[in-house]
């Protein structure tokens, strides 16, 4: 079975080292009956769709296919309702893992999160000296609630500790 195991993360901006070569990405979200999210995503000059399955703490099912990016663009306009989410995406590597930093824009200016995959749900991870804050499996943090709850209503915004 094709499943995500990941954590995710605040972070403090200040202690971040000089980040480059981000790329953009916009998604959207196929309204869907249950907790299964479909995620249609341009990231650079490539296209995905995804379907994920509930989240269980830090692990869910995840199919993910690479797409025409003129399908997604068609996909993005007339299948995904609401906004859409804009961010930029860094990866950074620390102690083995692969760190996927994403700054987001648009209603969403001003959250910053870092997310790393994992094997196990028991493997150990040496976290960065700029991780804040274990987010993991918080609802207002996924992606699809991003749209519905965007991070310039919240009132409890907080990136440092």
């Amino acid at each position: 079975m094709a499943q995500e195991i990941e954590r995710k993360f605040l972070i403090d901006p200040d202690k971040l080292d000089d980040l480059n070569c981000g790329i953009t990405i916009k998604q959207g979200y196929v309204p869907t009956s249950d907790n299964t999210a479909v995620r249609v995503r341009i990231m650079g000059d490539q296209a995905f769709l995804t379907l994920k399955g509930e989240n269980r703490g830090a692990v869910r099912t995840e199919f993910e296919y690479e797409i025409p990016v003129s399908d997604a663009e068609q996909m993005l306009a007339e299948l995904c309702s609401g906004p859409k989410v804009d961010k930029t995406r860094y990866l950074i590597t620390h102690d083995k893992h692969l760190w996927e930093l994403d700054i987001f824009a648009g209603d969403n200016l001003g959250l910053i999160v870092a997310e790393v995959e994992l094997s196990s749900e028991t493997e150990v991870v040496n976290l960065p000296d700029w991780v804040t804050h274990e987010v993991t499996g918080d609802p207002k943090y996924y992606n699809s609630n991003l749209l519905e709850n965007p991070y310039s209503n919240w009132t409890d915004k907080k990136q440092k500790p």
